[in-house]
């Protein structure tokens, strides 16, 4: 049974479960037979190129479009057999906001708690505690069409929280914010997971999978490419090395003597080292070195991030350049 990094290693129960799930249009595949398990109170990324079909995945999971096949549960459900079942336990963010811009945020709040069929006091207390959550109390007799893109985002999050679910979709939350209102939607995710909330994420933005998601699956021509943790992923990319700089040729000359299984750049007077980016394996590069009396100008450890992981499965003939991290 999976297990989630916030459980501490203790099992936790599934939240979303896919089996074979296909989606065709006409004699396009857009979903061609995935798998997906998710555990309860976890972060899940699904990445992939425009026109993978991300978003018609976030779709037939929250019962917006029916899939051709497949064996879909969603917070226990089937989503073929009791798919009003499922929407009760779900809420959904999609790529464009669904705030009403004529009215103000504090009437957008009333009006998804009128939908949820909340009775009016509870649905008040509701929308004044989530309004106070997303930070949004000064502005919720405001026109949300007089909302910044983040706060428009905030707003229709906390819509989204309204019928307290316990799985939410997020169908690219953060596209076209400012960096700032980016890391505020992150810290609002993180609170969610804290809370025991399950999220679903799809995203463009490959830090902010980095950064949030537990588990990370890359989708490419209708397929999951792979997917693990982000370290799992990074390390199915190869080119980690360590590079080593020197002022003093002799000095260049004795550590690649030193050395085993160096490329030289004489010009440079640069050596590289492969490297899998551990610690043991980078002190015993510096052990070498100290026994031999040897120091280098400056040491530079080159990792694969998860840029090469997107460009590696779905374009393997454009792997950008490596992620650096210096050493002085």
């Amino acid at each position: 049974m999976p297990t989630s990094k916030r459980g501490e290693g203790r099992p936790s129960p599934t939240a979303v479960s896919a089996v074979g799930l296909r989606k065709s249009y006409g004699e396009k595949t857009v979903l061609g037979g995935i798998d997906l398990c998710i555990p309860a109170g976890s972060v899940f990324a699904l990445l992939g190129p425009n026109g993978a079909g991300k978003t018609t995945a976030v779709k037939i999971l929250s019962t917006l479009i029916t899939a051709d096949a497949g064996d879909l549960h969603v917070g226990g459900h089937d989503l073929a057999a009791d798919p009003q079942a499922v929407r009760a336990a779900i809420g959904v963010t999609g790529q464009f906001s669904a705030v009403d811009g004529l009215i103000t945020g504090e009437e957008n709040m009333l009006l998804m708690a009128n939908l949820h069929h909340l009775p009016k006091q509870e649905g008040r207390r509701a929308a004044a505690e989530l309004l106070e959550r997303f930070d949004l109390v000064e502005a919720a007799k405001k026109p949300a069409s007089s909302y910044s893109g983040g706060m428009k985002r905030r707003l229709d999050l906390a819509m989204t929280l309204v019928g307290d679910p316990r799985i939410i979709f997020l169908d690219e939350p953060t596209t076209g914010l400012d960096p700032r209102s980016r890391h505020t939607m992150w810290g609002i995710i993180r609170s969610l997971v804290a809370d025991g909330v399950t999220v679903f994420l799809t995203t463009q933005y490959l830090e902010e999978a980095d950064e949030l998601a537990d588990r990370i699956a890359v989708l490419h021509d209708g397929k999951i490419a792979a997917e693990g943790t982000a370290e799992e992923l990074k390390r199915l990319v190869p080119g980690g090395h360590i590079r080593l700089r020197f002022t003093d040729p002799a000095t260049y000359r004795s550590a690649a003597e030193a050395l085993r299984e160096v490329t030289r750049e004489d010009e440079a007077l640069s050596l590289s080292i492969p490297t899998d980016g551990s610690q043991r394996e980078l002190c015993s590069i510096l052990d070498r070195l100290d026994s031999a009396g040897i120091e280098a100008e400056e040491l530079t450890v080159h990792t694969p991030d998860l840029d090469d992981v997107f460009f590696a499965l779905t374009s393997p003939a454009n792997i950008p350049d490596q992620s650096e991290e210096t050493v002085r």
